[in-house]
Parts: C-alpha cells; structure tokens; sequence
C-alpha cells in the first residue's frame, strides 16, 4: 500500500503539523526527514499548536530535563486535545526508544496517538494512516535497524544541510544511553553520501556538516572517514563540517586531509568530558588526560588558528575536587574556542547511574560556575586576537535581533554580525572583525 496517498486521501483541506525538536544536529536532520514526508502527504506546517491538527515531539534521552520539558509540553496538550479530539500528537526521537518512557505513555499520557522509534521514521505515513483511520494508538514497533534511503527531506535552510553519513554508536560510555536508543554503528555507503552532497551543492546549499553519534568511525574506522572527507571534498561544496567526533577515532589521517584540503572547516569539536584520567576510565573514554593533550597539540600544530570546543561533564560520580582541578588544567593548556559543559545527569540503564557520589550537588554547583568563569575568560581572549583581522563568513540572513544586521558563520565557525545587504545571503564574503564579546564578532564588510 502506498501509505503516502492512503493517507493524504483522509484529509480534509490543508491540515497544519507543529514539529518539536529537542536535541543534537541528528534530530534536527530527522526532524527534516519527518517534515518532508508530512509535505508530501499534504500537511502545512505551523508553529501555534491551537492551530495544529497533528502535534510531533521528536525527543532527545541525553539528559533528565530535556525529558522533563517533553512531558510538561506533553500534559499542557491534554486540554487541547480534549477540544479537539481530532488532533493527533506523536512522540519519537530517543524517548520512543526507553521502554520505560513507552510504559508512562501508554499510562499516563493517553492523548498520545502514536510513538515511533529513531529508525521508524520512513514509517510514519503508515502509523499516521492507521490511527486517522481507526483512531487506535500506534505505540512502538520493534526497531529494524536497517538504513532507510530516500526518504523525503524538507530542508530548513537553504544555505547550510546536515548530512547523515553513520548511525548509532558502539563506543559504551559509561553515562550514555545513545548506544541503547539509537543502536550500534551502520555506515551509509560512500556513493549514497556523495550523492547527497553533490544534489544539495547543485540546489545551492554552501556547507554541509557530516553527521554521526561518532561520526570519525564512519566505516568501522581506520582511514574510511578521511577517505570519505577527501571525497566529499572533491565534490567542490564550499564548506564542511563533521560532528561528533571521539578523540580516539581522530586519526593522523583525518588531521592531514582537514589541513590539506581548503573547502573542510578549519574547526573540530574534541569532546574531553573530564581532565582526569581516573574518572576518565570510569567514564570508559578509553584515553587519558596525557593522551588527550597530544591529540590537541598535534592538531593545533598542524593546523596553527583551528577552532577547538569541547564537552565536558562536572561531577561525574566518583569525581573529587582534584579531578576537577585537572580538568580547569586541561583548559588552560588547550584554550578551546569554547565548550558545551553540562552537571552530570543519570540516565536510567546506564553503568553510572549506579555509581556513587563523593561530592555534593552544592559543589558541583560551585565547580560548574567556576569552570564557566574559567573558559568565558579564555572564549574571550581568543576572541580579542581576532579584532583586525579578516574573516570568510558565510551570510546566513538577518540577525535574529536586528533586521538591519545581517548574520553568519567564520570557517572556525564563530558567529559574526555586521551590516551588509540581504542580498548577500548564501555568499561567502571577507569580514574584518571590528568588536568581540565572549560568544560573536562583529565586523564590516569588506
């Protein structure tokens, strides 16, 4: 059956879908996927969920308050759909893949018509037909695993695209549930990635970022990704950009081609989570601080000016004070760009849920706000030695702040703003950074 236009056939008019996205660029790209399928039943789209016929969260596991404000958002619906029952509201992303999260759905959120897992999205137009056609719920299938190609894409932006190369992750941090929602590594092969490239190059898409759980494993490891890199490369898109990345999976040969090849972004995410090598192996991130700052080093010396950021975690369990200083060392012998920096948080089904405490909640605290104090320093120097110099920024369009400004991204992938026409929009143009603050840049034109 063709559920495409089984269930375009129940429609009634335009019907409008509001879609939720929480989480990583992966779930963004879903969420294209998602909007793609739902044009080509013949939805709208909206952003008013009173004016919505068809209501999507696709979710994200990673942390206990993004799950949090899923089922606030959830239960603010209820009223809603008792007015209009006719409303339908889905659930997908990593939540649909925690059976405990499906077990509360079916109990407690019954205004849930359907919940699909993060390989089901091809699926959708049959979940959809059958619950506009029974009004039965369609609460999880098991998932196949298998890669789905040619499922339509709405794209948000029609500069940059985010490209799927890998899916899943084997690596088993000992804090991370994604192995258990998005399954183990699957690689799409080369000649579909390219494809995709050279069909989003040929629309007019600039830049397109590589994604992955661990996107540098691309192919079981080894040189596949930098071979893949070097074709993507040749493909003469002006801009790429891969996350995310695991340190270890960074090899000599992913160094070399980003250094030698002008069209891959001179920036890299190298995710550290914590300074010291103790509760490093309890996280099982299978390197150490040492190991760490080799890797750093080598890239900085072989690519002088890169962008670095990274993620780093506070208060692990089993994490003293003195790690903690180890890791405000890492940082000041580093000096990433910036840094993405959460206070751990358990997710059910994981080794360090389990694992004690050694410090309390009011210390990570103090930790968290120092570690800030410590890198906004840092982000802001480096920030500082760019005044006066020259920067390829990709315009993206107007600042969200001010119409009369237009916005975009250095090859290091920092934001910088500066006056120019909205004619400019999709080019790459020579900025000269006039201004800086701890987050932007702002310039003129050149």
């Amino acid at each position: 059956m063709d559920y495409i236009k089984e269930t375009a056939s129940l429609l009634k008019g335009k019907p409008l879908a509001l879609i939720n996205t929480f989480g990583c660029q992966q779930n963004e790209n879903d969420s294209e996927k998602i909007a793609g399928i739902l044009s080509e039943i013949g939805y709208g789209f909206t952003d008013d969920p009173g004016k919505a016929d068809l209501v999507i969260f696709n979710t994200c596991a990673i942390r206990e308050n993004a799950e949090k404000k899923v089922y606030g958002m959830l239960g603010a619906l209820k009223p809603l759909h008792e007015m209009r029952p006719s409303m339908v509201i889905a659930l997908c992303g990593c939540m649909a893949n925690e059976e405990h999260n499906v077990k509360k759905i079916k109990s407690t959120f019954k205004q849930v018509d359907i919940v699909f897992g993060t390989n089901s999205i091809h699926k959708l137009p049959e979940y959809l037909y059958n619950t506009l056609s029974t009004r039965r719920r369609v609460l999880r299938e098991t998932e196949d695993y298998e890669i789905h190609e040619g499922v339509p894409t709405l794209r948000k932006s029609k500069i940059r695209a985010g490209v799927p190369i890998m899916y899943g992750c084997n690596n088993f941090c000992s804090y991370c549930i994604v192995p258990y929602v998005r399954g183990r590594e699957r690689s799409r092969s080369e000649e579909d990635i390219l494809s995709e490239v050279i069909s989003l190059r040929d629309s007019g898409i600039k830049e397109v970022m590589l994604l992955g759980q661990n996107v540098n494993s691309y192919g079981g490891g080894g040189d596949k990704f930098a071979e893949l890199l070097s074709r993507v490369s040749d493909t003469g898109i002006e801009r790429i950009r891969f996350m995310t990345s695991h340190p270890k999976d960074i090899s000599d040969s992913v160094i070399s081609v980003m250094a030698e090849r002008d069209n891959i972004c001179k920036s890299l995410h190298l995710p550290l989570q914590c300074g010291s090598s103790k509760v490093l192996k309890l996280m099982n991130r299978k390197y150490t601080k040492e190991w760490f700052l080799e890797k750093a080093e080598r890239v900085k010396a072989v690519m002088p000016g890169i962008t670095l950021t990274t993620d780093i975690i506070v208060g692990f369990p089993g994490e003293t004070t003195a790690d903690f200083e180890e890791t405000l060392e890492v940082l000041e012998k580093v000096r990433f760009d910036m840094i993405y920096s959460f206070i751990f948080s358990p997710r059910r089904g994981t080794p360090a849920e389990k694992m004690p405490d050694v410090i309390s909640d009011e210390e990570k605290k103090r930790n968290f706000d120092r570690l800030l104090e410590v890198q906004n320093a840092i982000s802001l120097e480096k920030n500082l030695a760019m005044i006066g110099k020259t920067e390829k920024v990709l315009v993206e369009g107007a600042s969200k702040t001010r119409s009369d400004v237009l916005t975009g991204h250095t090859d290091g992938n920092k934001i910088v703003n500066f006056k120019g026409s909205p004619s400019l929009t999709g080019q790459i143009v020579d900025v000269k950074i006039t201004e800086t603050g701890t987050f932007n840049l702002t310039g003129e034109l050149i």
